[in-house]
């Protein structure tokens, strides 16, 4: 069984506890969060110990791993001090919104021979993971276009969309991951157009809530993501794989499948889940599962940290193609 102290109590670390309490397979043993009562309530809930500060949880030869689930502006900070510290580590999107900081981690991080994953939780979904699987299995030939639609029901808080990066830093980058993971090779060219349109408060932090990017793989495939911070009809989410020999699609999920047919609609389904902790739950839970099983058995975690400093890297690109109205080629 893995032991786990949480770094972070909010909204996403309060899910990973409840999360990681249900596991069969790890111990959550410690919550941290400079947010005293917020993570006495995580702690409380899922039976852990409320921790004082970091380094009891880090200096606990009993604790084997972390789970960073604080603000993104600490996260390789905390992501190199638990690895020298020997714990592996599970670290939430982003790495850091700075590719410098991120790559000067990775230097810190070099020789510590522990499992380090990024929480790009959609690489777990089971319908995206099929879809995955398929393509990687050739069942419609070589991939020639991905298109990737990722809408939110609604804009994040004003607090948060200030310190968020921008929409290709915090939203975007799990599209950029999935489309890594999906076509199994690297985008060369990024191209993105964005607007306003939906919130003139994210307009007055110089930010975007509508965008769409095209990206050329190495091959020379295409993907198209489009993103909008919202969508009324609830959490858009959807892949969709066109090749010679066809097309995949992973769909929107709704609470139950059944279909409505009477005098005023046809085929009327229930709404789409309204929240990515909804949608995403089976991601989540699939996540640490694979955590586990890499730690366990001594092999590199996956999405890895240069994962994570790619996805960064293609969102930098999106945002600055966005600024200059050019297409940006890719260097890694």
């Amino acid at each position: 069984m893995l032991r786990f102290g949480l770094l972070g109590a909010g909204r996403i670390g309060s899910m990973h506890a409840r999360n990681l309490a249900k596991n069969p397979r790890v111990e959550l043993a410690y919550v941290y969060d400079i947010d005293e009562p917020a993570a006495r309530k995580a702690a409380e809930g899922a039976g852990a110990r409320l921790a004082p500060d970091i380094a009891t949880i880090l200096s606990d030869t009993a604790v084997d791993a972390v789970l960073i689930a604080s603000p993104t502006n600490t996260h390789v900070d905390l992501i190199a001090q638990a690895a020298q510290a020997g714990k592996a580590v599970l670290c939430e999107k982003p790495i850091d919104l700075d590719i410098t900081r991120a790559n000067r981690c990775r230097d810190q991080i070099a020789d510590c021979e522990v499992a380090i994953q990024i929480g790009f939780n959609r690489r777990f979904d089971p319908s995206h993971g099929a879809l995955r699987e398929a393509v990687q299995a050739g069942e419609i030939g070589r991939i020639e276009k991905l298109i990737i639609t990722s809408r939110d029901p609604a804009p994040p808080p004003a607090d948060y969309v200030k310190v968020s990066g921008g929409l290709f830093r915090d939203m975007m980058i799990h599209d950029f991951d999935l489309a890594r993971f999906i076509m199994a090779e690297e985008p060369v060219e990024v191209s993105a157009m964005g607007s306003a349109l939906v919130s003139p408060e994210i307009a007055s932090f110089g930010d975007i809530d509508t965008a769409m990017v095209l990206m050329k793989m190495a091959s020379g495939g295409l993907c198209h993501i489009n993103c909008s911070r919202r969508a009324v009809y609830g959490y858009d989410q959807r892949v969709e794989a066109f090749g010679p020999g066809g097309m995949l699609l992973s769909n929107n999920h709704t609470r139950t499948t059944v279909e409505r047919y009477g005098k005023q609609a046809t085929a009327a389904r229930e709404p789409l889940l309204n929240f990515f902790i909804d949608r995403y739950s089976e991601a989540y839970f699939n996540q640490v599962n694979a955590f586990v099983d890499a730690v366990e058995q001594g092999r590199p975690a996956v999405p890895s940290f240069e994962d994570g400093r790619r996805a960064l890297i293609l969102a930098n690109a999106a945002a600055e193609s966005l600024e200059t109205g050019r297409s940006v080629k890719v260097v890694y």
